[in-house]
């Protein structure tokens, strides 16, 4: 997953107090630290209220310069000096971003909250600035006759569109109306996200009588009495609903009454009518988006956000996922009657429920193809799986990350490598992020400190919320965290080795069907063979993963697929349902919810990945977009053909990729950066294949 740092920004610094004087304020000037990295051991709450405002005075007096020379407007003058408009806004919002979603405090959210509407405004008066639009639609008039580079002219047209979708070509009426809409927006979408954070943290099962424990492996009892220790009842077992706890418990618990209560507070996250229930605040958020696209000239939301994607409208993204749905409900149903049979051998007269899945999965792994989670995870030690992802880089396209103990850090847990080309030129810096607490949102997700532009490198991280290590154990991942980190490093990689002149177009600035493609396709080296081999080293022996080990990884590989698969589909349609009302008179997002899956035919042991009332990714850039990850995984399948076709190493292919999608960010079409890689168009074929569907 994909977070930018939204740069929503502010009016005046005369609406607030600027207490913090220039010179000690870190984000007023480019940071004084080696390569330009955040100084977090520098950095405090009251820094960033002044920054913000003076960022903001800043970019409205480079404006000003636009509109107000005298010069006809050009590229350089125009295009390019807008790109190059917020120093001071980029370096706060960059951090500052990053920390409300990875290290936030009630202080943070309360002023991202104080900030947001204000943000917006100005954000707004800069999108709708008439003067400044005349000078881009100017430039942009002149396309075909300035000889512009591909980049150049990629840029442009961005920028042009992305006035025009922020109705710069509405009238007065219109764009005010449209200013208050986004200003309610800003605020909404926080508080969403807060609920869901507050609903994570304040779930809290203690165990304290050992035979309610019956089935979880030992590395997980020791985890969850750390966790009762840490929370101050020692001799207890917490569990959560974090990952790291939630699935194992599921995965392990033969305590059928605990696991429903966990499944049950999990998906009724944000819907249980008390101080975190956001079922107002999603209905308000796609009530508003959809009067923002009619204002803006759509019939639906979707459309007005698919109008900029690979995809283009809401008829071609429904077509898409109907076509996969007869592959995967069909594999799904015939999952869920594996299990009943595996429960019905138990002659306990119990029907198969949502929070049964995940326990009977794993009992049916290990009957089918006599693999069990623990065998894997002692190889899977979390510092081997990171280098396995460096090692695989390094084959692949030349590149070292080594670490660096003296760069600050935000928390402990963060660790910070320098990214060097095979050539030792710098490529950039990456942290990693990889354990929960309480400040940090849920799921796994790459985003930026500072963009690529020209000779100014990235620095780039991943945030995760892993298996955390438990006094002499380490963290020991799971298969599915395994591929999670090499995914987000996929994403890394594509923010680390861009190659763009302009922020603009760099690195994961693409459009959101195509942004999932390098990390879905990073995904596939986790589990070859001769990659297992170069990292998956037993953590207390050392020993490399046996033969027999990876065989039955890969024999299971599209084990358990027609659930992953239909859980996938059934929130992306969710959006998509959401995104493509027309009316939202009376809307009801429960009952909306039932009657969508109910139209598809979803069966009721399976939910929606993400229900509405936890769908963070709708709120956080993804609305209308989450069938992304499908369309992406189209591309990453077919596009992984071509190494598997040539060797998973063959430095050729990992050049056409390296310079044709990953060094290119969004400089060109998305299709034509995948044909110019490919020689072809994706194919559906390979994705069904892997997902055994075909």
């Amino acid at each position: 997953m994909i977070k930018k740092s939204i740069l929503i920004l502010a009016a005046s610094c005369m609406m607030y107090s600027c207490t913090t004087q220039t010179e000690t304020n870190p984000f007023l000037t480019e940071f004084q630290t080696p390569y330009g990295v955040p100084p977090f051991d520098q950095i405090k709450l009251e820094h960033y209220e002044p920054a913000f405002m003076k960022g903001i005075d800043e970019q409205n007096a480079n404006i000003q310069a636009i509109t107000s020379n005298a010069e006809a407007p050009t590229f350089d003058n125009v295009i390019v000096a807008f790109d190059n408009s917020s120093p001071i806004l980029d370096r706060v919002g960059g951090v500052f971003y990053n920390l409300t979603e990875a290290e936030t405090t009630d202080e943070l959210t309360a002023l991202s909250m104080k900030l947001a509407p204000v943000m917006s405004e100005h954000n707004d008066n800069i999108l709708l600035n008439e003067a400044l639009f005349a000078k881009i639609k100017d430039v942009y008039q002149q396309k075909d006759s300035l000889q512009l580079t591909t980049e150049q002219r990629r840029l442009l047209e961005k920028t042009y569109k992305s006035f025009v979708r922020s109705g710069a070509n509405l009238p007065a009426d219109k764009q005010a109306r449209l200013r208050e809409i986004n200003k309610q927006l800003s605020t909404l979408g926080i508080r969403f996200d807060k609920n869901i954070l507050n609903e994570n943290n304040e779930f809290k099962l203690f165990v304290d009588k050992e035979e309610d424990l019956t089935g979880l492996p030992e590395w997980f009892r020791q985890s969850a009495a750390a966790e009762a220790k840490a929370a101050g009842q020692e001799g207890k077992w917490l569990f959560t609903l974090h990952n790291s706890s939630r699935l194992p418990f599921l995965q392990y618990s033969a305590n059928r009454p605990l696991r429903e209560k966990v499944y049950k507070a999990y998906i009724q996250r944000g819907n249980n009518n008390d101080k975190n229930d956001n079922k107002k605040i999603i209905t308000e958020i796609v009530s508003l988006r959809l009067e923002k696209a009619r204002l803006l000239g759509f019939d639906c939301y979707s459309n007005f956000v698919l109008d900029n994607t690979m995809a283009k409208d809401s008829k071609t993204v429904m077509d898409f996922l109907n076509n996969l749905w007869q592959y995967a409900l069909p594999k799904a149903k015939a999952e869920a009657a594996e299990l009943q049979k595996l429960m019905d051998r138990e002659n306990k007269g119990e029907k198969l429920e949502a929070w049964d899945w995940w326990y009977y999965t794993e009992k049916l792994r290990k009957e089918k193809y006599n693999l069990e989670e623990e065998q894997i995870k002692p190889y899977f030690k979390l510092e081997n799986v990171r280098e396995g992802a460096f090692a695989v880089a390094n084959k692949l396209y030349g590149i070292t990350l080594t670490p660096m103990d003296s760069i600050p850090v935000y928390n402990p847990d963060v660790q910070v490598f320098e990214v060097k080309d095979a050539d030792g030129s710098q490529l950039g810096i990456f942290y990693t992020d990889y354990f929960p607490r309480a400040g940090k949102s849920g799921g796994a997700w790459m985003s930026n400190y500072r963009e690529q532009q020209g000779d100014i490198r990235p620095l780039v991280c991943n945030v995760a919320s892993f298996t955390k290590p438990v006094g002499d154990t380490p963290s020991l991942l799971t298969i599915d965290e395994v591929e999670t980190l090499f995914h987000e490093f996929g994403h890394a990689l594509h923010g680390l080795l861009t190659k763009c002149q302009y922020k603009g177009t760099s690195g994961t600035n693409v459009v959101r069907d195509f942004v999932e493609l390098p990390s879905q396709i990073n995904e596939h080296w986790a589990t070859e063979p001769e990659v297992l081999k170069m990292y998956a080293k037993h953590y207390q022996t050392g020993e490399t993963i046996p033969d027999e080990l990876i065989e039955k990884i890969l024999n299971q590989k599209t084990f358990n697929q027609g659930f992953i698969t239909t859980e996938l589909m059934a929130a992306a349609f969710l959006d998509m349902n959401l995104h493509n009302l027309t009316d939202t008179t009376g809307l009801d997002v429960v009952a909306f919810e039932k009657e969508a899956m109910d139209r598809l035919g979803l069966i009721p042991e399976i939910a929606p990945r993400y229900r509405t009332t936890y769908f963070s990714h709708i709120i956080g850039g993804y609305a209308a977009g989450y069938y992304s990850y499908l369309w992406a995984n189209v591309l990453d399948n077919d596009a992984f053909e071509a190494f598997k076709e040539n060797g998973i190493f063959d430095r050729h292919t990992a050049d056409l990729f390296r310079r044709n999608v990953l060094e290119k960010g969004d400089s060109e079409d998305a299709m034509t950066l995948y044909r110019n890689f490919r020689g072809a168009e994706p194919q559906l074929e390979p994705m069904l294949k892997n997902r055994g569907m075909k």
